[in-house]
């Protein structure tokens, strides 16, 4: 079951930097694009939407969430530039994963909204 685990997460890790690379392929369309730029931002970034500390919940989107994000991304690609990022992507995760700074700070401006919103419910 461990190693299931394991291949799972490396498969994860190679379909996020294909992924990466797609999204800055020319051949992708717009819209893949732009779901394939927030997933890998929603996967690389820092903050999850449901923090991992809170029981059970904390890892939807960890097994749900992302793979689902994943999974419409790659539908949305052509197979022909899935093919070419395919072979690409190994060296990417060689080199580790590249930072989003912009995906952390949205996510963690959302967070800030949902407490501001919960904590003027209680004020009032």
């Amino acid at each position: 079951m461990i190693t299931k685990i394991k291949q799972w997460a490396k498969k994860l890790k190679s379909y996020i930097a294909l992924l990466y690379l797609a999204y800055k392929h020319e051949l992708t369309p717009w819209y893949a694009k732009l779901t394939a730029m927030i997933t890998v931002g929603y996967a690389l970034s820092p903050i999850d939407i449901i923090p991992d500390f809170i029981p059970v919940l904390g890892f939807i989107d960890d097994v749900i969430v992302l793979p689902a994000l994943i999974w419409l991304s790659l539908r949305l690609i052509p197979s022909s530039v899935k093919e070419l990022c395919k072979e690409a992507a190994e060296s990417v995760l060689e080199k580790g994963k590249p930072k989003n700074y912009i995906a952390g700070g949205i996510i963690i401006l959302i967070w800030i909204l949902i407490i501001y919103a919960v904590l003027m419910r209680f004020i009032k």
